[in-house]
């Protein structure tokens, strides 16, 4: 059985426990507190020598690390990993869109906003996440004016790669009441069958 180290608030972690849902897939949570420095001890430097979750633990002891690399892992053999190379590609590449664009807005301005309540010595940084966060928005928006998931008709690990952040934008302080199309999307991503919330 998988063994997961992770946050349930934590969207990065929620990839991995939607993806494992989806699949019907048995695993054991390990909850792992950042704030606590639990990320820093040498148990968990052992498994992840970056520090950070979430931590797949396969059953021979292996660790895999970062998110995306896990779902690729999980997916292997099922619809959510397209294999045409084409798709493939732009699959990844939403990916990659996801940690160097999204994430780093999205998700940082949800830490000012819901872990750590909004410090005024944050908030320069918070508006400048809203701007670029906003603009990462609308590339998702653009893309699902056209098409029903990120990459064609096909829901894949794109998908749930970008969800994860996206459906609690709003602890963070975006409006997404200005991306219809990301709106409707939320809702389909819910009706995928096997979908789990956050902190079901």
């Amino acid at each position: 059985m998988y063994k997961v180290y992770g946050d349930y608030n934590s969207g990065n972690c929620y990839k991995i426990k939607l993806m494992l849902h989806l699949l019907g897939t048995q695993y054991e949570w390990v909850p792992v507190d950042i704030l606590k420095g639990e990320t820093e001890t040498e148990a968990f430097l052992a498994k992840n020598p970056n520090g950070k979750i979430p931590v797949l633990e396969l059953e021979d002891g292996t660790c895999l690390w970062e998110s995306n690399a896990i779902l690729n892992f999980l997916a292997e053999g099922t619809p959510y990993l397209l294999t045409e190379p084409r798709l493939r590609t732009q699959m990844l590449q939403w990916q990659f869109f996801e940690q160097y664009s999204h994430e780093p807005t999205l998700a940082v301005a949800r830490f000012i906003q819901f872990y750590l309540g909004l410090p005024e010595e944050r908030m320069e940084e918070y508006h400048s996440l809203h701007r670029r966060g906003n603009k990462a928005l609308k590339v998702m928006e653009q893309q699902l004016l056209r098409t029903p998931f990120l990459v064609g008709d096909s829901f894949s690990i794109a998908d749930i790669a970008l969800y994860a952040y996206t459906h609690v934008a709003d602890q963070g302080g975006f409006d997404l009441a200005q991306f219809p199309a990301i709106q409707a999307w939320l809702a389909r991503v819910k009706q995928q069958p096997g979908y789990v919330g956050m902190l079901d």
